[in-house]
């Protein structure tokens, strides 16, 4: 240091102790002689240098002698040591560069020196830290992981599985909406049921069950682009449309079975088979039917469809379609039908078909499922025939690649592709206790079986690899749906869940003493208290009902519709005579003759016409016993 700065601080500080009553503002700081800093760190540096460059040669020595086919690692401490040496050399071209340029300044270095991680990194040979290591390391590690990289079933989550109870029956629909974060499943036995990942514990129960179709089977769930609706096709001909949480949103309307042309009706006359969400427009799905139509509908009006697509055979007969699916982009509509075949409309041209393929399948097996690749020119068709076929819809005629021996007893039994395009998934089915279920992979390219996961004793009939959360979705026979995940490549769905501890169940209490309550002790059942008479008066004169007043007897011809008892109009007079007694209790005898004599004096109607031709009536005398029989009461008469 300069004794002559050290005098002027002194003094400086007597001053200020003279003017501002104190000494200074602390401890001073703490100063530092760099040149013998930067010599001893240089000769460290050398020193450890030399012992680093000595261990590389006794390494490169045993290497040449053969006593060990790998690298030699170093300790720990020569570690530090080679990080250390390098820092020191880093620190000290710095320093004779930073006294190059500084040497005119006044101002002089307080403190402790920078540490090694701040220090500006410019030369590779400094920077490098850690054991030595030979190329050859390099490119095998390289290779290994380009070997991972190109191998696909390295990335199928299968090492961990959770199992999510639906039911006792077949699994047959699937939904997981885009994010991943709700599962939907349908099955056989009508149910519907809402999973949600995060808000489910290890017991792994449903949120939310509900029977949407009554008393129909399930066909497909599927959730739509936003997640935020859910399509239903059950086994009825309506298909519906429900919100995230259930409810209702839309009905689709049946159609008139009476009409021959399926294309005039308003929809869907017969049992539903599929159906899916447009892949681009959140407002259309599409659906198909026994009824020998594919429909698309709007969201927005339920009172008719959109479009209708009709399958036809080649002699132009009805087909029955038994899968749909839009392409990637949502341009294309492809079917797959009971005859075998698999039929390609453009999305705007709903009368001839772009591409059309009449064997790919055998006639009368359905085609459970078709699904396109994410670029968007491979198809993938899951058979009734128990093969799974791919087909390249630039060259439709013949199928890229075959797979047979994959049963199938399912209507709806999926495939599917990976996320990365390389494989292609499916399930088979088997009977009861003849086996377990598979979940079989191939691949794209070769179509060769890579690999296959046994699922359950029951048939695999639902798939779904869902590609943002990496996690595999299995519907089964015998009511289970299965997550298959991997912890480090699979991302939250069914990890989030897993990590949750089990709530407890709470215990009710039990009642010490049994209780006896008699119905009208209860509150529901309890008579209301008499209130005072005032209050009920002044309640019943709010009442309309009770305070009306009676009308009064109507007089004069009526009012209002309503007819006077003494009116004068005809409806008056019959309502008034309409029940009067008229009967006669005359002698009929007498009532007739007494007209027999004017008639005989004065003939006017019919008498005068037979003047000419009626005979004169003669009539016998009566005698005196007659006479006295016809006086004889009629008892006697009977006795007699």
């Amino acid at each position: 240091m300069d004794p002559n700065k050290v005098d002027k601080a002194s003094s400086g500080d007597g001053d200020m102790a003279s003017v501002m009553g104190f000494s200074g503002f602390g401890k001073k700081a703490r100063t530092f002689d760099l040149d013998a800093i930067f010599e001893q760190t240089r000769r460290t540096a050398i020193e450890r240098s030399h012992h680093v460059l000595e261990e590389r040669q006794k390494e490169e020595q045993m290497e040449e002698e053969g006593e060990s086919s790998k690298t030699v690692k170093p300790s720990v401490q020569t570690q530090r040591e080679k990080a250390t040496a390098a820092t020191s050399r880093k620190q000290e071209s710095e320093s004779s560069s930073d006294s190059d340029s500084d040497s005119d300044s006044d101002s002089e270095l307080i403190g402790p020196p920078l540490p090694p991680q701040y220090t500006a990194q410019g030369d590779d040979d400094v920077r490098q830290t850690g054991p030595p290591h030979s190329d050859e390391d390099d490119d095998d590690e390289e290779e290994a992981k380009d070997d991972d990289d190109d191998n696909p079933v390295k990335k199928i989550p299968d090492t961990h599985e959770i199992t999510l109870q639906h039911g006792t029956r077949t699994v047959s629909a699937l939904g997981l909406d885009p994010s991943g974060a709700r599962l939907v499943t349908g099955g056989y036995d009508y149910d519907v049921r809402f999973w949600d990942f995060a808000g489910m514990d290890q017991a792994l129960q449903a949120f939310r069950s509900l029977q949407p179709c009554e008393c129909h089977q399930i066909k497909t769930l599927q959730y739509s682009i936003t997640g935020d609706v859910i399509l239903v096709v059950s086994g009825n001909a309506q298909a519906k449309v429900l919100d995230r949480d259930g409810f209702n949103v839309m009905e689709c309307v049946k159609g008139d079975q009476y009409i021959v042309d399926m294309a005039q009706t308003k929809g869907h006359t017969a049992m539903l088979n599929s159906g899916c969400w447009h892949p681009k427009i959140k407002e259309e799905f599409m659906t198909c039917s026994n009824d020998g139509t594919v429909r698309t509908w709007d969201l927005s009006s339920e009172k008719k469809h959109k479009s209708v697509f009709k399958p036809r055979s080649f002699q132009g007969k009805k087909v029955i379609p038994t899968c749909c699916t839009y392409s990637r982009d949502g341009k294309l509509i492809a079917a797959g039908c009971q005859d075998g075949t698999i039929q390609i409309w453009d999305r705007n041209l709903s009368v001839h078909t772009k591409f059309h393929c009449r064997q790919a399948h055998i006639p009368g097996s359905d085609t459970s499922c078709l699904s396109f690749s994410y670029d968007g020119m491979t198809l993938a068709s899951r058979g009734g025939d128990d093969t799974l076929k791919t087909w390249d819809i630039r060259n439709f005629r013949k199928p890229v690649n075959v797979a047979t021996g994959l049963t199938n007893y399912f209507t709806m039994t999926d495939c599917c592709f990976s996320p990365d395009d390389k494989l292609l998934v499916t399930g088979t089915s088997v009977k009861k206790d003849e086996g377990n279920g598979k979940l079989v992979f191939f691949d794209r390219a070769s179509f060769q079986r890579v690999y296959e996961i046994e699922v359950t004793n029951a048939s695999v009939v639902r798939c779904l690899w869902h590609p943002k959360l990496n996690q595999i979705m299995v519907g089964t026979g015998n009511g289970l749906a299965k997550v298959y995940y991997d912890p480090v490549k699979s991302h939250r769905g069914a990890k989030l869940c897993v990590v949750k501890s089990q709530r407890k169940e709470k215990q009710a209490e039990t009642l010490t003493q049994d209780y006896i309550i008699t119905p009208h002790a209860l509150p529901m059942f309890r008579e209301a208290r008499q209130r005072s008479t005032r209050k009920q008066l002044e309640k019943d004169r709010l009442d309309p009902k009770k305070s009306h007043k009676p009308e009064p007897p109507v007089s004069g011809p009526g009012r209002g519709g309503r007819v006077a008892a003494h009116g004068g109009t005809l409806s008056s007079f019959i309502v008034k005579n309409i029940a009067l007694d008229k009967t006669d209790d005359s002698n009929p005898r007498e009532a007739i003759l007494r007209h027999a004599k004017e008639a005989s004096d004065n003939p006017y109607w019919v008498a005068p016409a037979y003047t000419h031709t009626q005979p004169e009536p003669v009539f016998a005398e009566e005698s005196e016993e007659d006479e006295e029989a016809d006086k004889e009461p009629d008892w006697k008469k009977r006795k007699i």
